[in-house]
């Protein structure tokens, strides 16, 4: 199960370069369920995500470079790009994705959780800017296959 909320940003944060990332790419096949392929760094998944905007059902399942490629070619829609920057906020780590073209300038802050409780009870950084977990717009699959883009 992930618990997770997502903000737009008004400013990064400072020293940004100095966080460790991972330069993320990922396809959708599927949009109800979500299935996707994701290339991790040098890391292959494919993930199922059920339905939900706070909650939802997650599973990853490890691919090989051959089996992603194929399946990334058979994907509806953008492949998307990203470099995900992991910072440390408390207990929590904030998942900063900072979009590729062509969804640039877009950039997106992410928060996992281990209970509903303790994401309705987060306050966001002051560099944070608004909520969008309960927009799907924000939804990269929504924005992979182009049904909904978010304002930027």
């Amino acid at each position: 199960m992930e618990i997770e909320r997502k903000f737009t940003i008004k400013q990064l944060p400072e020293n940004l370069e100095a966080y460790p990332f991972h330069q993320i790419e990922q396809a959708y096949l599927n949009k109800d369920p979500v299935v996707r392929v994701r290339r991790q760094d040098d890391a292959y998944y494919m993930t199922y995500k059920g339905k939900g905007l706070l909650v939802r059902e997650e599973y990853n399942l490890p691919l090989n470079r051959p089996s992603y490629e194929h399946l990334k070619a058979k994907a509806d829609g953008l492949v998307l790009s990203k470099r995900r920057y992991r910072i440390p906020h408390g207990a929590y780590t904030i998942e900063l994705d900072v979009f590729d073209p062509p969804i640039a300038p877009l950039i997106l802050a992410e928060v996992e959780f281990p209970t509903v409780d303790e994401a309705n009870a987060f306050l966001p950084p002051d560099w944070f800017l608004e909520d969008v977990t309960n927009d799907p717009a924000y939804h990269n699959s929504n924005m992979a296959l182009g049904t909904l883009r978010p304002a930027r």
